[in-house]
């Protein structure tokens, strides 16, 4: 259903970003968003929370930056304000 499965890809380099999405507002903003974002070449896994106003995305820094994941967000016509990230432990 959009999602693509973990055991396909290898994600022992991968980086966990949460990034801040202003102007959702139900779950098909919600769909919206992680269906564009699953789209990119690196992108493994995907949640996003319109609650909490809340991307979170699984990706191989190698393959996609922060920066592409936050200007699709944008060309979703959402506002990303920020990010946290780390290593996938």
């Amino acid at each position: 259903m959009g999602r693509r499965e973990l055991a396909e890809t290898s994600v022992d380099n991968d980086h966990f970003v949460v990034i801040k999405v202003e102007g959702m507002h139900c779950h098909k903003c919600e769909d919206s968003i992680k269906k564009s974002l699953l789209r990119i070449p690196g992108v493994h896994e995907v949640e996003v929370d319109f609650l909490s106003g809340q991307a979170s995305v699984l990706y191989d820094p190698r393959q996609v930056k922060i920066r592409e994941l936050t200007e699709t967000i944008s060309e979703s016509g959402y506002q990303p304000t920020g990010f946290t990230q780390r290593e996938n432990a």
